[in-house]
């Protein structure tokens, strides 16, 4: 007989609040406050690259060094957070090959998030890269703080017997220190999900479990909502959501909190 009910969480702009920014290769502009999924989702052949290292290595390194040669010479993995079309770990590496981002421009995102993101709860570093244009035209950071209620409504389905899960678009390096810290295992957590991934994870757990709730806050959770018994989009990150996302979901809450009251309503059905 399958368990009762699983629910899943992105991560970004979920359970953390997040501050994000962008520097473009072209201009050396610096944006503020973007969404790199929406950049992502506006062209076809891009993705959104997730550069699997500690952000120390990162910062001691040269800040003339390339990208590539930093890649080449730490040995670091890359991960496909999210894409519009196929793309893959090793169109990212042939592009970096030709194209010429420094890791001082890194350092620039990297160290304006953290100025700008008090009480900051993990560090990230990665780039947009056009497979079509095989140009790289942002280097991007972001930086996250767990919401005020995003332990406690953990700890709420947790106590109500209800298996949690993250699938999110996030590194192993962010993902394993926000697991622990909210008391999720480590083999409940899928980094690196791209768009049809959370999808997969949400398709996969209704095989096991007699509801399947997800709760997510991106575009690409949009696949995710539509495919769990019950949708629940979040608008506590404040960021203006497009409105087929919204049509995806169930329901639509402005706390991570309410998630225990969707999940406590379920659970009464089965009591009945």
């Amino acid at each position: 007989m399958n368990k009762r009910i699983a629910v899943v969480f992105d991560s970004a702009g979920t359970l953390l609040h997040m501050y994000r920014v962008a520097k473009e290769a072209n201009t050396g502009n610096i944006l503020e406050n973007i969404e790199s999924t929406a950049i992502v989702a506006q062209k076809d052949g891009c993705g959104l690259v997730v550069l699997n290292t500690a952000n120390d290595i990162i910062l001691h390194s040269r800040k003339d060094m390339s990208l590539f040669e930093f890649i080449t010479e730490y040995r670091v993995t890359l991960g496909i957070s999210c894409s519009k079309g196929i793309f893959s770990p090793e169109t990212a590496y042939e592009i970096l090959k030709g194209t010429a981002p420094l890791m001082g421009d890194l350092h620039d995102v990297l160290e304006l998030v953290s100025s700008r993101c008090p009480n900051i709860f993990y560090l990230a570093a990665g780039l947009i890269i056009d497979s079509e244009a095989r140009s790289v035209p942002y280097v991007l950071s972001t930086g996250g703080k767990v919401f005020s209620t995003t332990l406690q409504t953990v700890q709420s389905l947790h106590a109500m017997k209800v298996d949690t899960f993250i699938a999110s678009g996030d590194g192993v390096f962010a993902l394993t220190r926000l697991a622990e810290y909210i008391d999720i295992p480590q083999e409940r957590v899928f980094a690196y999900s791209d768009t049809l991934m959370k999808e997969k994870v949400v398709l996969e757990l209704k095989r096991r479990y007699e509801k399947v709730v997800m709760v997510g806050d991106g575009i690409n959770d949009i696949l995710a909502l539509r495919a769990a018994d019950v949708g629940i989009m979040t608008t506590q990150q404040g960021d203006k959501r497009p409105e087929e996302l919204r049509d995806a979901a169930d329901v639509i809450i402005n706390d991570i909190i309410k998630v225990v009251d969707v999940v406590k309503g379920l659970s009464s059905i089965y009591k009945k």
